[in-house]
């Protein structure tokens, strides 16, 4: 597992001290999401709605004991967010700031997309949306509806389609809308739209899981935009499309998984805390969960470094998310196991930790279009010279 440096310690630290200033909220989010707007003042909304802008918009970017932290990187998204996810996974996704959109930006937006994307955030707390999934397709690029159609007088474009389970559909002011411009791999595009827009309307979305996120879909009826707002108008089609979008999901994957990671160890955490009394084959089987949850932990980490290198090897960060995934719904049936029959009734918190686990499959792709990803990857021999993978875990080297 690549070392955590002072640095990285450092924000490790400080973030779980924020994340317990969350927790004692976690139960009353889950029955209002509007509980986050009462928290303005908590270190954590503070930080977040600031984080994950780039140094060249950001010119006061978080510092800790003389260190500067812009979260711009996976691994560093990665060590804040499972720490944060840890106090509550339904807070995490609540918080105001760039999140998902401003992975995206920064990677297929021009300079003035960024400024105005970038800009907007520093004026105040801000939600932001990333609208791609879809009612009939989810997240397959391939089977996308939404349509950008050019104005008929060529002064801009119109964008009308639906998109659902958006997170902070309902408080966010901006976001991305991806779409289609044409058909083929060449006619993938997304836009920045602002929520003001005309024909621009979000519904809320009953969920049992991550309530915080407020998750919403979306209806649009021909919102105009402009020809400035397609992202990544300076880039060729296919890397203002699909290329540019799966690197963007590459670097997102393992802070899914990371967050995946801080709701299982919580979930541990919670049978620490009030099983204080174990059978011997309880502590046993509690030592294997916390070693199984690090193990994880260590894959999500190496996933990080792997696409800061390379955003376009995403092989280890799909694996961390498949992993780190069914690692999360696991400890959290266990930890409810470990209470018996009525533990969804005399443990509400764990209850909660058990349901927003569940939703976890549906962020960054599921669990099938991570395994087709591996698959990929193990046939042309991605994953040779890894431990208990490859030709030789099965062959012994013959």
């Amino acid at each position: 597992m690549p070392q955590l440096d002072h640095r990285l310690r450092l924000l490790r630290r400080h973030a779980r001290g924020w994340a317990a200033e969350l927790r004692p909220y976690a139960l009353d989010l889950d029955g209002d999401p509007d509980v986050v707007l009462r928290l303005r003042d908590a270190t954590a909304f503070h930080h977040a709605a600031r984080l994950q802008i780039p140094a060249a918009f950001n010119p006061s970017p978080l510092v800790l004991a003389g260190e500067r932290f812009l979260l711009t990187s996976a691994l560093e998204r990665v060590v804040f967010c499972e720490e944060i996810a840890r106090g509550d996974l339904g807070m995490m996704l609540a918080l105001p700031g760039a999140s998902m959109s401003g992975v995206l930006v920064a990677a297929i937006g021009d300079r003035a997309q960024q400024e105005w994307f970038y800009g907007r955030l520093l004026e105040r707390p801000t939600w932001t949306f990333f609208a791609l999934t879809e009612p009939d397709g989810g997240t397959d690029a391939a089977g996308l509806r939404t349509r950008a159609t050019e104005s008929t007088d060529g002064c801009g474009w119109h964008l009308t389609g639906r998109k659902r389970y958006i997170s902070n559909a309902l408080r966010a002011s901006m976001g991305v809308v991806f779409h289609r411009t044409g058909d083929g791999p060449l006619g993938l595009g997304a836009a920045l739209v602002d929520t003001t827009a005309a024909g621009f309307t979000a519904t809320a979305v009953p969920t049992l899981g991550v309530r915080g996120a407020q998750l919403g879909a979306l209806h649009l009826d021909a919102v105009p935009i402009t020809a400035e707002q397609l992202l990544g108008r300076h880039l060729s089609p296919m890397r203002r499309g699909s290329w540019g979008w799966q690197r963007t999901f590459n670097l997102l994957r393992p802070t899914v998984a990371a967050m995946a990671v801080g709701l299982a160890q919580a979930a541990c955490d919670h049978v620490r805390e009030h099983r204080r009394v174990l059978r011997p084959d309880e502590r046993d089987l509690l030592a294997r969960v916390a070693g199984e949850i690090e193990g994880v932990r260590r894959l999500t980490r190496r996933a990080a470094v792997a696409v800061d290198a390379d955003s376009g090897s995403g092989h280890l960060a799909s694996a961390a998310k498949l992993r780190a995934t069914r690692l999360a719904i696991g400890v959290t049936r266990w930890a409810l196991g470990s209470f018996g029959p009525g533990a969804r009734l005399d443990q509400p918190l764990l209850d909660k930790f058990a349901r927003d686990a569940t939703a976890l499959e549906y962020m960054e792709g599921t669990g099938n279009v991570q395994r087709l990803a591996v698959a990929a990857a193990l046939d042309r021999g991605a994953f040779d010279g890894y431990p208990g993978v490859g030709p030789t875990a099965t062959t012994g080297g013959r």
